[in-house]
């Protein structure tokens, strides 16, 4: 089922005593980088079968491409795997479809092709084609709780 790793806290200080000032959280199965995300948002990704799980501890997203965990919680005793998740997060490798705009369900491939194959230069023009930041709702549909702008960017600027 559910890994469990009994971790210092997040919020657990070096010499074992509970702060206020959050530690550095690092990923419990890669001890990788993670950033702080809202919990509807991991209720969102989540397998219904794994929501029971969540509870109302701060979770976590971790960032390294190559790792199996994608959110733990505060005291990393809960950790939700890629096969917890429902909708594939774009950053972890074999991700498939790749989601750039998680709230309209645009895909990398698809901004790509409208730079490549129908002329796309600039933001206004992928909005236009594809359909990505319309209705958004990233503080709940994006995996990093941000809005997908700046990644279009750089897909833009990288296939120019």
């Amino acid at each position: 089922m559910l890994d469990k790793d009994m971790s210092l806290s997040c919020w657990e200080s070096s010499d074992g005593s509970t702060g206020s000032v959050e530690k550095d959280c690092r990923c419990p199965l890669c001890l990788g980088e993670s950033q702080r995300v809202n919990n509807r948002s991991v209720e969102h990704f989540l397998e219904d079968k794994y929501r029971y799980n969540l509870g109302e501890e701060s979770y976590y997203i971790c960032l390294n491409e190559a790792c199996n965990a994608v959110y733990f919680n505060e005291s990393k005793d809960m950790i939700f795997k890629k096969d917890h998740i429902k909708i594939p997060i774009w950053f972890k490798k074999d991700a498939d479809p790749k989601y750039i705009c998680y709230c309209n369900h645009v895909t990398e491939e698809q901004i790509v092709n409208a730079i490549i194959h129908e002329g796309a230069r600039n933001m206004k023009d992928i909005i236009r084609i594809t359909g990505a930041m319309k209705n958004a709702d990233c503080q709940v549909k994006n995996p990093l709780n941000k809005c997908c702008g700046p990644l279009i960017e750089e897909i833009i600027a990288r296939t120019l």
